[in-house]
């Protein structure tokens, strides 16, 4: 039985900008072929069981041909597989859609076409250039500058708005014949590379001097070309490039399905987030501690949560025990909003929540006599020890149960990510993040970069490293951090 494929357009490289059907999709592939247009941090909401195939196509590098493409495409779903084409822009806007729908078609597979936003949109939108203006433009001509010869640039010129794909190399052909053809060389015109992305370059000129102002600044492809007198609002409108993070490449030390809420937000402002895992969450050395204090879990007058972590890990070994949350009679602490916010989803209320986000000042919360009372401290294995050492000089009886550890991981991704571009900054939410990073790195990959740090524990590692935090959160929070790197 053959499977289906789908055509889904990824829009021109904000990952945001794909639609819900073809995210819908796209989390439904068996198979995804993409190519180098369509944004890579795409595939990590595909299932990790799915195969990722890169058929992308450059001017003068094509992985795959196109009629290798189709036979990869009608060969996987004979198979029995759901496919995805994830195409940059949308597939029937010069994305060659159309040649893989009839491929399809001629084989007999089944096919749907997801529309995306078109890099003619994207970019222009992103750029502060509206394709329409009620003032100067009631027609667009979209035209690819590919094939120079094979274009009446006569008559196309004459439309008020022209956009031009694939036309950067060849601009100042196409404007000599625009020109020719009657077009105002003083028309406004703009070459925008990378649309909708963090690393967008916007070159604005005039039909008569574009390709001058494209070469000195050494543009280089893929690019839009934008002709027409909308051009000009592009000085009232230009709102992506004045993000207050535009452009800055900022490393996140995790993962990205941690990096989660802090990663969007940060691209919200114009960032660009590259996160990269420096620990690993894995099982402890034994879960013995954790599952006698399960056991007994009724016994205790508080359950203290230090990190997410410790909290989902803690909830998973109960879920996996014969007992569930009907056991928990004890109050509940956490060291801060964040691992509040995952209690709150077990439906679990904080009973204490530190001012400061720090074992210190969780102490503080929780008072200096604590005679007789019974307490779990679910958390890493390898933890700062001034949490229940303390807590025992209170007069508390405590139970540490390490319910994970933290493992450096295999470093390549790292290291690949710091050679492709240097980071404008690295953030650091943990003490371990800092250590497994230099130990990944090297402890030179601290220096000469801007570094955030959550508080001061974090603070006083990386300053033992003889490397100085150029901010540090307050609060001790992501949204707290973030706002730090803004206000530098």
């Amino acid at each position: 039985m053959s499977g289906r494929v789908y055509l889904v357009g990824a829009g021109p490289g904000d990952p945001g900008l794909i639609t819900v059907r073809g995210l819908d999709v796209l989390r439904q592939a068996d198979v995804i072929l993409y190519d180098n247009l369509a944004p890579v941090s795409l595939l990590y909401y595909a299932r990790p069981s799915a195969e990722r195939i890169y058929v992308g196509k450059k001017r003068a590098d094509h992985h795959l041909s196109q009629d290798e493409t189709n036979a990869l495409l009608v060969n996987r779903a004979r198979s029995g597989a759901v496919v995805v084409r994830l195409k940059g822009g949308d597939p029937f806007i010069f994305g060659r859609g159309g040649e893989e729908g009839e491929a399809l078609h001629a084989a007999g597979i089944a096919f749907e076409v997801v529309p995306g936003v078109s890099s003619a949109t994207g970019a222009a939108a992103y750029a502060g250039i509206p394709l329409t203006h009620r003032s100067c433009t009631s027609a667009i001509s979209f035209v690819t500058g590919h094939e120079v010869h094979a274009i009446d640039w006569a008559r196309v010129g004459q439309t008020e708005t022209l956009v031009i794909f694939m036309g950067l190399t060849t601009f100042g052909d196409i404007a000599k014949r625009l020109i020719a053809g009657g077009r105002d060389p003083e028309t406004p015109a703009a070459a925008i590379r990378w649309g909708t992305r963090p690393d967008q370059r916007t070159v604005i000129g005039t039909i008569a001097d574009l390709a001058e102002r494209i070469a000195e600044v050494k543009l280089k492809p893929p690019a839009l070309i934008i002709v027409g007198e909308v051009v000009a609002l592009r000085e009232d409108l230009n709102w992506f490039e004045k993000l207050p993070l535009f452009g800055q490449r900022i490393m996140l030390t995790r993962a990205e399905e941690q990096a989660g809420e802090s990663a969007e937000q940060l691209r919200r402002l114009g960032a660009d987030v590259v996160a990269v895992p420096t620990i690993e969450i894995g099982e402890p050395s034994s879960w013995v501690p954790i599952d006698s204090a399960i056991a007994k879990l009724e016994t205790y007058d508080w359950l203290i949560f230090t990190s997410q972590n410790g909290v989902e890990r803690f909830f998973a070994r109960l879920d996996a025990s014969a007992r569930d949350l009907r056991a928990v009679n004890g109050r509940i602490a956490a060291i801060g909003p964040a691992t509040a916010e995952v209690l709150a989803s077990a439906h679990l209320k904080t009973d204490c929540l530190p001012e400061e986000f720090v074992a210190e000042s969780l102490l503080e919360s929780l008072g200096r006599d604590l005679t007789g009372r019974r307490i779990l401290l679910a958390r890493a294995e390898v933890a700062r020890e001034v949490l229940p050492e303390e807590l025992r000089r209170r007069g508390a009886s405590v139970d540490v149960a390490p319910v994970y550890r933290t493992v450096v991981p295999d470093s390549s991704a790292l290291r690949e990510a710091l050679a492709s571009r240097r980071p404008d900054w690295i953030t650091f939410t943990s003490s371990s993040t800092v250590r497994y990073f230099a130990a990944m790195a090297g402890e030179d990959a601290l220096r000469n970069v801007r570094i955030a740090s959550i508080g001061p524990i974090t603070s006083a590692t990386i300053r033992e490293y003889g490397v100085e935090p150029t901010v540090e959160a307050d609060p001790h929070t992501m949204d707290g951090l973030i706002a730090a790197i803004v206000r530098r």
